[in-house]
């Protein structure tokens, strides 16, 4: 059976203990409108998508593909630690892509001799990056997307760690 949008409006409703007539009321729609999404006869208004998952307690994204989004940001247990993490740092400015990975181990033992991002990456918008913070979350088994930054001048930073 495939999963439709319409498939997933309905049982995500029903999850959530809803008749058609209660989710249409919610939208501002009326209840056959509900029950066409629901036969895949129609799909919801494009601008309806945001307040329909809402009210259903997902994201946009996950409304219209089926698929969970995994958190951007998750905490590692312990045990389940690793040494050999990766910090990633994507860098977009204007037409230019600058994409870092270094091991975390280089970077504890490149803070030790007093080095920071901008002299690690050759990029001066890393200056505001606080790397022992981002070493202080990692320590505690944060892992993902810790920090996003768009500049004044268009740049984009991000990083991450996995």
């Amino acid at each position: 059976m495939e999963n439709t949008l319409g498939k997933r409006i309905s049982s995500l409703r029903r999850e959530k203990g809803m008749k058609q007539e209660e989710l249409a009321e919610k939208m501002g729609v009326s209840p056959q409108a509900v029950s066409k999404w629901e036969n895949d006869q129609t799909c919801p208004d494009i601008s309806a998508l945001p307040q329909l998952a809402k009210i259903l307690g997902i994201s946009v994204d996950e409304l219209l593909t089926g698929k969970k989004e995994e958190p951007c940001v998750r905490i590692i247990p312990v045990d389940e630690q690793s040494k050999d993490r990766i910090l990633h740092v994507y860098i977009t400015d204007g037409g230019d892509k600058i994409k870092v990975n270094i091991p975390m181990q280089l970077i504890r033992k490149a803070m030790e001799i007093g080095l920071s991002l901008p002299e690690i990456s050759g990029n001066n918008s890393l200056k505001s990056i606080d790397l022992e913070r981002i070493l202080s979350l990692v320590d505690q088994g944060l892992v993902g997307e810790l920090v996003e930054i768009e500049g004044d001048s268009g740049e984009n930073i991000r990083i991450f760690v996995e």
